[in-house]
């Protein structure tokens, strides 16, 4: 029977392994979904596929679980960031949940001149994203890295990773991905409500990895134009092809 219930875990998983829960894990798993010894979990680690586990201690403030079969591999995404600057906090949850769903290998919030919000909480954005993970079904989770500025980002950016820069004042003029460039690393760069400055355009736009492009005739909202940079990007270049 397909276990109901998916769960991320860190510890290293294998045949007959045992996984200690947390207490937080094993009041989901026993106060909240009910299940009880014997009952069957789905555990990835991010590392090591999809094993078959069933429960062998249920208790309030812990419990066990022991692998039984592998039944997924692991599956890495494309080398894909997305690079976004952070909005209200429910479409920041948005743009984090979606980025998981389809498939980036980290998630680089980052403050420019017109982002509204001057912090994040990592660690929540972080089981943010492991929440996701757990629903649609990945074996990877990525990681969510702290906020930075996005000059200094752009100061110590990756030799070899291409960026796609979604550019909001080329809305409604034609924008092709080449597909020459398939086997690169790669990130997509979102900007914040109020687009981005003139000198960060400028800066942007003289750097050889970059790729300006539009997301269609209309100006889209950031956590939009974040489903909508990711899709167009994997149709052409990633894992959907």
């Amino acid at each position: 029977m397909k276990p109901k219930v998916r769960l991320y875990v860190e510890q290293p998983l294998g045949a007959a392994q045992q996984v200690p829960l947390t207490r937080e894990q094993a009041h989901y798993l026993f106060a909240v979904m009910r299940l009880g010894p014997g009952a069957q979990v789905a555990l990835f680690n991010g590392r090591d596929g999809q094993w078959a586990a069933e429960v062998v201690e249920a208790g309030k403030r812990g419990g066990t679980l022991r692998c039984v079969d592998a039944t997924a591999p692991q599956v890495l995404p494309p080398d894909l960031w997305l690079v976004f600057a952070p909005i209200k906090k429910a479409r920041t949850d948005f743009i984090v949940e979606k980025a998981v769903e389809m498939g980036v290998r980290r998630i680089v919030p980052v403050q420019t001149a017109f982002t509204n919000s001057e912090r994040i909480r990592q660690d929540r954005l972080q089981a943010h994203a492991v929440e996701a993970a757990e629903q649609c079904g990945a074996t990877f989770v990525p990681e969510v890295a702290d906020l930075l500025r996005l000059d200094q980002l752009l100061a110590d950016w990756p030799e070899g990773r291409q960026l796609m820069f979604c550019d909001e004042t080329r809305a409604g003029r034609s924008s092709v991905l080449t597909d020459g460039l398939a086997a690169a690393p790669w990130a997509v760069l979102i900007g914040p409500e109020g687009g981005f400055s003139d000198a960060e355009r400028a800066r942007l736009a003289g750097l050889d990895l970059a790729h300006p492009v539009a997301l269609g005739p209309r100006i889209l909202r950031a956590d939009t134009a974040a489903v909508a940079a990711l899709t167009l990007w994997q149709i052409t270049l990633g894992d959907w092809t």
